[in-house]
């Protein structure tokens, strides 16, 4: 059973700014060898609530340099993009593999605080991605906190979260992903953003891998990106022994 080496890239975002992100991942990512490289939510813009000036379409230069990464590193790239599709605004999550297959999922739960629901259209639905003999289920930031979309019929092995989650609530950001991995007996992986976005708010990454049973993966730094290892024999393991997911109430998700 394959072992996975996942990279999870912390980045001080330039604000609305894609050249200026484009040029520090470059720096960032010489050297890191990885299976999947994950970056924050809207990697080369940052949250922004200003998509008339700055999302771009479909397959627009965002997109365009993951798949070129993914290319160059022969790895993944995972980061969600301010996009504009047949007239609506999404933030649109982007999976892109080396041979240029990719998986798109748009954010379900739009964060009300700022006002997203008022400048995106909310997604409907579920994704599960199968690489390397591994299931993934892409989510975005907010996402988080609602635990019956992120609920697992044994559709996933691996949940991932990208976000932009500011210092002030740390603390709930590393407690729900540790709940997520341990209600879905899975391994789940949160990449945040580090620095002060365009409104002051600063944040902290708190990055983080959490396997089955909510426990820290340990892990490696380079060029200041954080290297974890998932096993999958742990999962099985781990299934086996405790076989909760099997005694879950059955339900529909609804609209």
């Amino acid at each position: 059973m394959k072992n996975l080496t996942l990279a999870l890239v912390e980045l001080d975002i330039a604000w609305e700014n894609p050249a200026q992100n484009f040029e520090t991942l470059n720096q960032k990512i010489e050297g890191v060898g990885a299976d999947i490289f994950f970056l924050p939510e809207m990697y080369s813009t940052g949250f922004t609530m200003n998509p008339e000036k700055i999302a771009e379409p479909e397959f627009g230069p965002s997109f365009k340099f993951l798949q070129e990464k993914a290319i160059e590193k022969n790895a993944v790239f995972v980061a969600s993009i301010p996009t504009k599709s047949a007239g609506k605004y999404y933030n649109r999550l982007s999976w892109v593999e080396p041979n240029e297959t990719f998986v798109q999922y748009d954010k379900r739960h739009l964060f009300t605080l700022v006002g997203e629901e008022k400048h995106y259209t909310a997604g409907r639905e579920r994704k599960t991605i199968a690489y390397k003999n591994w299931k993934f289920m892409p989510q975005v930031c907010y996402d988080l906190r609602f635990p019956v979309w992120a609920r697992n019929d044994m559709a996933y092995d691996l949940i991932f979260y990208v976000a932009n989650w500011p210092e002030v609530r740390s603390y709930p950001w590393t407690q729900l992903l540790k709940a997520r991995a341990i209600e879905n007996q899975a391994y789940v992986v949160g990449v945040n953003r580090i620095g002060k976005d365009g409104n002051g708010i600063p944040h902290a990454g708190d990055s983080m891998v959490y396997d089955p049973l909510g426990k820290e993966v340990p892990h490696k730094e380079q060029n200041g990106i954080l290297v974890f290892e998932v096993e999958k024999e742990i999962l099985h393991k781990i299934r086996n022994k405790f076989k909760f997911l099997q005694d879950q109430d059955q339900f529909n998700i609804g609209d």
